[in-house]
């Protein structure tokens, strides 16, 4: 509805949401949404609940991948519960067209790894193939540089 407005919770996890609320309030609501869901442990076992057993409607939005094109978190483990799945693209920050992937633009290697279009870029696959093999190559030669200079001291 157009207009509207709705109450925003922060919660570090999505069971306890009641508590979050207040148990009146949160037995009124009949729509839940959940942004940034790959964070959150207890998504499958939330979703499953809420939905199947409360009736409320549940919104998640959130990545399907990492920066690596691995799983990430639970989202995909959602989908068989879910009415219906809406898969969003950005645009290919190199040339223009649907970007499904994610380059990471920095040497961190950890998975979770909060930043903005100064550590991530939307790629379609052919330049997500061939960053990968870039960042790759920069690494091996960022590598071999500290072991130079390492055997020089």
């Amino acid at each position: 509805m157009m207009g509207s407005n709705c109450h925003v919770v922060r919660c570090p996890t999505c069971h306890h949401s009641d508590r979050n609320f207040g148990q009146d309030a949160y037995d009124q609501l009949d729509v839940i949404g959940i942004d940034e869901a790959q964070f959150f442990e207890d998504l499958y076992d939330f979703c499953h609940d809420v939905a199947d057993h409360e009736g409320k409607t549940v919104i998640v939005a959130g990545l399907d991948g990492d920066y690596l094109r691995r799983s990430f978190g639970s989202v995909l483990d959602i989908i068989p519960l879910a009415d219906s799945v809406t898969k969003l693209s950005a645009r290919c920050e190199i040339c223009g067209k649907r970007a499904f992937f994610t380059l990471r633009k920095t040497e961190e290697t950890q998975t979770e790894l909060i930043g903005g279009a100064d550590v991530y870029m939307p790629v379609c696959r052919q330049h997500y193939v061939t960053g990968q093999v870039a960042v790759e190559a920069a690494r091996m030669v960022l590598e071999s540089q500290k072991v130079q200079c390492s055997s020089c001291v």
